[in-house]
């Protein structure tokens, strides 16, 4: 009987989880919006810390070029607003992981902030993120 009784709420409490939110903080900065939606696009890559600013970079795999990472529109080296190394609005699970100890590499969904141009880090939002895979990091 006791048997039973912990079956039946150990299923009762597992459907009671299944069906709430995972993650119910929205962003305070909106990555993708109505004005750079179209410019947004996948990329394979690695994101790490640097030193310098900004403290986080997207490197772009098979290619020589890094993303400068900022938490959306109006958060760039041109109008800086948050604290970026303590408020970066990145995708929740990227939050999980700890870039002092850790490279993430995957597929990144990633917005620029402002046109490429040769021989320059690019300012980008990271909007969405799969398949991902952490590697330690010598820093």
């Amino acid at each position: 009987m006791k048997r039973v009784l912990f079956l039946t709420a150990l299923v009762f409490v597992a459907s009671a989880m299944a069906g709430s939110p995972q993650n119910t903080k929205e962003r305070k900065v909106d990555c993708k919006t109505a004005q750079n939606a179209k410019t947004c696009y996948w990329t394979h890559g690695r994101l790490s810390i640097y030193s310098g600013n900004p403290t986080f970079r997207l490197w772009k795999i098979g290619t020589r070029r890094l993303l400068g990472i900022y938490s959306g529109p109006g958060f760039g080296p041109f109008d800086p607003g948050l604290n970026e190394e303590d408020d970066l609005e990145l995708p929740a699970n990227l939050k999980s992981y700890d870039f002092r100890k850790v490279s993430v590499f995957g597929d990144f969904e990633v917005c620029p902030l402002a046109p490429e141009k040769e021989g320059r880090m690019q300012p980008a939002c990271i909007e969405s993120e799969k398949n991902l895979v952490s590697e330690k990091s010598d820093f």
